[in-house]
């Protein structure tokens, strides 16, 4: 089934067009990512150039994506608007809230069961206002994405991080809030600063362990968490072609986890391929009329410094299998050295649990090649040293691997089938024995290896690797063994040595599904009625935030310094927390919890100068704002790192948070604290960060004449009678103030569509 065929039509009509417009007014060959960009520009960014890093341009996204987590608070901010149904394509796809303990069956099951509330809602409200649905156990969004919707040349959002994984057939596609998607979903143009371009050359070609996956734990070595901040990634050359289209996805995928705003790759053979198995080859025939225009101009490519603001080079035939981590995705170890590292780190060479799939490295080739690693020890008399497990990206992945025999292949090793969604890459994973807290080390092909991610231990080492690298070490059982070079002993004592995985790009006998899991909204939901209970506490009908007023900012409390690494984890965390995500009220009790107290060293305990005692993050701010006190959060760099959830924005704001003030933000969590109307500030001396005193209180004082481009000043009163003054900046424009002054970018769209 090919979906939204007339406007994949629509787009390609007039894309070469927008293109050649583009290139004449920008005079110089483009760059795919610059292709796309100006063939979406909304028509309130007339056509011109815009300077890259500086320029906010608005933007007309060709579609919305929303996982089931994500999209509770998303449609419930939808139901606010005032539309009748939706402007663009928009699909929900319930794949967080399915946690892993036993098997795909049973576990599905009981999911069904426990998310009743949340999936009737989410099935409902897709009705009524025209929103694709897919069910639980149909998939992960990105996988399903990828294999149903992604199309090169077009343009979408999605309200996860890893949305990018569709650059892997050629889109730019963009990880946001539920707010952002709201703009899009309401047929409002959607705002994006320009943003930079950075060039990946691959030459060479892959070969023996090395995987699409170890070049991205390359690149996030060299760019760091942080490198692709504000940027895209665009990789191009003949390493690029060589690679197939879900081997691209995997690399686009985990570029969240540099900062980038996404990854790309051009249109080739290999995705022309990817949409015929998949049954799009129409698609297909559009994408190969234009397929120059579908990728860099030659010129870029052959002259990469002149175009880009950056480049990297890396030599696929020279490249070795990497593990990355613990607790950080950039930091890279390759599987050569890794026995020496872990021993100089102290790091647990131990290895209980091996974990592939997920929606970064869960496709039919990544499976084949694990299998193919099995097979090889099940013919060799090796048994695994660790417990493997799997998760299918989709059901037509899992449908057609257990078709073709290879799950029964992964049980005979004793390996255990999780469900077809996310499980222990969000946290999903009911780990026993985790509560122990014992230090401990586990690999994954997943895309994020923050602390407690995976099992809620703070003390497990998660590594990140390719699934055939990954597959290997559970037959090992150590994190240290490297399957280039090292040997196993088989149940009869002998050494024995595995030989380099295989797989294929695509099912010999093509991909098969029985029932793929969509359902699609009737074509008139006016009728339909959305029920959220006042009692639920799953669920909860949404209040308009109220504006932040100038005497909301002056003798503000510090609610908490954050020291060090403070991601989207730490300010809201999944796992549990996930069922609540749909009741602002309920998920805001798990406020910064995770957040490290500067001033103390602990997580989830800050004094309270409203009742002078120490008590949990979100009982303060409860505390404060019950004494009618604003409050403020300081933090480090790169702050709000990873996932795309405006939770982390949400709760803050819902508890009297009125500024977050920085030395860096992420990208999409600086995004998401401006759509609540909220201030995200950074430090112009990042030193000021050190002034900041526990008992201090905070004043902004020409907040009321705050305008873009002009920096704020920042009064610290101390509890010696002291005080500190410093300027921060931030980087909102007219709009953006606009929303501030309103309570939200919510309240701002539905002045302009009249809904008191």
């Amino acid at each position: 089934m090919v979906f939204d065929l007339d406007m994949i039509k629509a787009h390609y009509t007039s894309y070469k067009s927008k293109v050649d417009a583009a290139r004449d007014v920008l005079g110089r060959p483009l760059a795919l990512a610059e292709k796309i960009l100006y063939a979406h520009l909304h028509k309130d960014s007339p056509l011109k150039k815009y300077e890259r890093g500086k320029d906010y341009v608005f933007y007309a996204p060709d579609r919305v994506a929303m996982q089931d987590a994500t999209a509770q608070m998303a449609l419930l901010q939808f139901m606010m608007a005032g539309k009748d149904k939706v402007a663009v394509p928009s699909t929900v796809h319930c794949d967080h809230l399915i946690q892993a303990k036993e098997e795909a069956h049973i576990d599905l099951t009981v999911a069904n069961e426990a998310n009743k509330e949340v999936y009737e809602f989410l099935a409902s409200v897709s009705n009524k206002y025209g929103v694709g649905f897919w069910k639980p156990g149909a998939g992960i969004i990105h996988q399903v994405v990828l294999e149903n919707y992604a199309f090169p040349g077009g343009m979408m959002i999605g309200t996860d991080s890893h949305t990018v994984n569709a650059g892997g057939l050629g889109m730019v596609a963009i990880g946001v809030g539920g707010a952002d998607a709201v703009d899009v979903m309401a047929g409002m143009p959607w705002e994006l600063k320009n943003p930079k371009l950075i060039g990946v050359k691959l030459t060479g070609t892959l070969s023996g362990w090395t995987s699409p996956k170890d070049v991205i734990l390359k690149v996030a070595d060299i760019l760091t968490v942080k490198g692709g901040t504000g940027a895209i990634v665009e990789y191009f050359g003949d390493g690029a072609k060589s690679m197939s289209c879900t081997g691209k996805g995997t690399i686009c995928n985990m570029g969240a986890e540099i900062g980038a705003t996404t990854s790309t790759f051009g249109y080739d053979e290999s995705m022309s391929r990817y949409l015929k198995a998949t049954g799009r080859a129409e698609v297909a025939a559009l994408a190969d009329e234009i397929a120059n225009e579908l990728t860099g101009d030659p010129e870029v490519y052959a002259n990469p410094e002149k175009y880009f603001d950056q480049v990297i080079e890396i030599d696929l035939s020279t490249l070795e299998p990497h593990l990355n981590g613990p607790f950080t995705p950039d930091l890279a170890t390759p599987i050569s050295q890794m026995a020496t590292r872990m021993v100089e780190k102290d790091w647990p060479s131990d290895l209980e649990y091996c974990l592939i799939g997920s929606c970064t490295n869960s496709s039919y080739e990544d499976i084949t090649r694990s299998a193919s690693i099995v097979e090889q020890a099940i013919a060799k008399g090796i048994k695994p040293k660790s417990h493997l497990t799997i998760t299918p990206g989709s059901e037509q992945v899992r449908y057609t691997i257990e078709r073709d025999g290879l799950i029964e292949t992964f049980e005979k090793a004793g390996a255990t089938v999780f469900a077809n969604a996310c499980g222990p890459c969000i946290g999903q994973w009911a780990r026993a024995g985790a509560e122990k807290k014992e230090k401990n080390s586990i690999v994954h092909s997943f895309n994020r290896n923050f602390s407690k991610r995976a099992d809620g231990n703070p003390n497990t080492h998660a590594f990140v690797g390719s699934p055939e690298l990954v597959t290997a070490l559970a037959l090992a059982g150590n994190l240290g063994f490297n399957p280039i070079t090292d040997t196993l002993t088989n149940e009869n004592g002998e050494q024995v040595k595995l030989e380099p995985p295989k797989g294929y790009e695509l099912p010999p006998k093509g991909f098969d599904v029985e029932d793929a899991g969509f359902i699609a909204p009737i074509e008139n939901g006016s009728s339909v009625n959305v029920v959220v209970s006042p009692t639920s506490n799953r669920l909860q009908l949404l209040t308009p935030f109220v504006p932040i007023s100038s005497d909301e900012v002056k003798g503000m409390r510090v609610l908490i310094k954050t020291k060090g690494k403070c991601t989207t984890d730490h300010i809201s965390m999944a796992g549990p927390w996930l069922k609540f995500r749909g009741h602002l009220e309920n998920i805001s009790n798990n406020c910064l919890i995770g957040a490290v107290n500067f001033f103390n060293e602990e997580t989830n305990n800050v004094i309270n100068y409203a009742e002078n005692k120490y008590m949990p993050v979100p009982d303060s701010a409860r505390a404060y704002q019950k004494s009618g006190i604003g409050t403020v959060v300081f933090g480090e760099d790169n702050y709000g790192e990873g996932s795309s959830r405006e939770h982390a924005a949400m709760e803050p704001r819902f508890l009297g948070v009125k500024a977050v003030i920085v030395k860096s933000f992420a990208r999409i969590h600086e995004t998401n604290l401006k759509k609540q109307g909220m201030l995200g500030l950074t430090f112009v001396n990042p030193t000021d960060y050190d002034k900041v005193r526990q008992d201090d209180t905070v004043d902004i004082p020409d907040f009321a004449e705050m305008t873009a481009g002009k920096n704020l000043t920042i009064v610290l009163n101390h509890a010696d009678g002291t005080t500190d003054s410093f300027e921060v900046a931030h980087t909102y424009n007219q709009a953006q103030i606009d929303w501030v002054r309103a309570g939200s970018a919510l309240n701002k769209i539905r002045e302009e569509a009249g809904v008191s």
